[in-house]
């Protein structure tokens, strides 16, 4: 049986020059070298409408739903930068995970979120880093039915955090975020071991 940890990535911004994505990268590589596969997407390729139920009843889900929730089946865990807009998540990721938790045919409640193990990092120009952002990402994760490890990381004034090469200035912000990337592996191959 292959026991290698399969994280879903992605950052609830669509900017092309997003703090998150950068963000993002440097996260997905450390689960790289921590030994996890990582898939990362983009949540704006998925062209996903706005959630709305007479829409969901008239045409079911939409393809870019279908294609998120099915990558969501077929991982382990998820590796989300979030941004922080006015103190809670961005639209484009509770609308994705609003589409996630649709049912689909004869599944069974929240199927797509069954099992998963998530991490969630953020990036702002301010002085908190995007923590009250994570804090509403938590809370709809975790209704979700996700485990959500208690290790998160923040950035602050980010417009300031990255060199040229989009790798973090500071050795002890690359290091905390290795310390969250590494938590989440760890705890998802163990659990992934048990099951």
């Amino acid at each position: 049986m292959d026991r290698t940890v399969r994280l879903l990535a992605f950052a609830g911004s669509t900017r092309a020059d997003s703090h998150n994505r950068k963000l993002l990268n440097l996260a997905a590589k450390a689960a790289l070298d921590a030994g996890a596969a990582v898939t990362a997407i983009d949540l704006g390729e998925l062209a996903l409408p706005l959630y709305d139920g007479d829409l969901e009843a008239t045409a079911g889900i939409p393809e870019g739903g279908r294609h998120l929730k099915s990558l969501m089946a077929s991982h382990d865990g998820l590796l989300i930068a979030s941004p922080e807009y006015n103190s809670g998540l961005s639209a484009v990721l509770k609308n994705a995970i609003d589409w996630a938790s649709r049912r689909d045919g004869d599944e069974p409640g929240l199927a797509s979120y069954q099992g998963l193990v998530a991490a969630m990092v953020s990036a702002s120009p301010g002085r908190l880093g995007g923590a009250r952002g994570l804090m509403s990402l938590r809370q709809v994760l975790t209704s979700c039915g996700v485990l959500v490890i208690p290790k998160q990381f923040t950035l602050a004034e980010a417009h300031k955090a990255f060199d040229d090469t989009g790798d973090l200035i500071d050795p002890g912000h690359a290091a905390t975020l290795e310390g969250v990337i590494n938590a989440l592996v760890e705890t998802t191959a163990r659990l992934k071991a048990d099951d």
